[in-house]
């Protein structure tokens, strides 16, 4: 991928078990991006490593760090708080490093409000079916039936997000994906005009919301 000198912010959001996590981990991977490592309350699931996925802290920590305006963007999800530590992203973006966020709609929006001195490059995912989407949650190490009919019923909350993003894309298959992910965000450093068809997505959510 073509980098520029100044780092850029790239953002990534989904309906939960869309995909998000997996991409921005391959995105970060296979083209040097830092991924901003978001502070959160809920538990750890069972393949998650403190500092590696999450920063882990309890309610009373993460109200401390509102207060003292730590955070460029935090959210409560699901009844647990998420957050952007904002030293560690401005520590990566003024070293020139390109910063990757894996947030809900709610932190891209305050990213959006920050008008940061950074290019910045939105993407929604999207499943391409909902029971897809349900197995992806049923199978994701939540044994909870009740958390899998909470993320669902949440879903069609979620996607009426869409239209405040730069793009689109469906996650039906990861590489295809990630291609057109890539294609993107080398488009819009390049100033490029990308082929973006918004009528095929505003068929897909049309799909998903039946």
């Amino acid at each position: 991928m073509s980098l520029r000198k100044d780092g850029i912010v790239v953002v990534l959001s989904s309906p939960s078990g869309a995909g998000k996590t997996t991409l921005v981990k391959k995105i970060a991977q296979e083209n040097n991006f830092k991924i901003s490592i978001s502070y959160t309350t809920r538990k750890s699931r069972t393949n998650e490593a403190n500092g590696k996925d999450y920063f882990f802290i309890s309610e009373e920590e993460f109200k401390s760090l509102i207060k003292n305006k730590e955070f460029l963007e935090y959210a409560k999800v699901f009844e647990n708080y998420y957050g952007s530590s904002k030293s560690q992203v401005f520590e990566n973006l003024n070293k020139g490093e390109n910063v990757i966020f894996d947030i809900d709609w709610q932190g891209t929006e305050q990213i959006k409000k920050q008008k940061l001195n950074y290019k910045l490059i939105t993407f929604f995912i999207l499943p391409p079916s909902k029971s897809e989407l349900f197995n992806r949650l049923k199978n994701r190490d939540m044994k909870d039936k009740n958390i899998v009919e909470e993320r669902m019923k949440q879903f069609n909350e979620d996607i009426k997000q869409w239209e405040n993003y730069d793009f689109v894309v469906i996650n039906d298959d990861l590489e295809k994906c990630y291609n057109e992910i890539t294609r993107f965000i080398n488009e819009k450093i390049k100033n490029l005009h990308s082929n973006y068809d918004k009528n095929n997505i505003l068929n897909h959510i049309k799909k998903l919301r039946t």
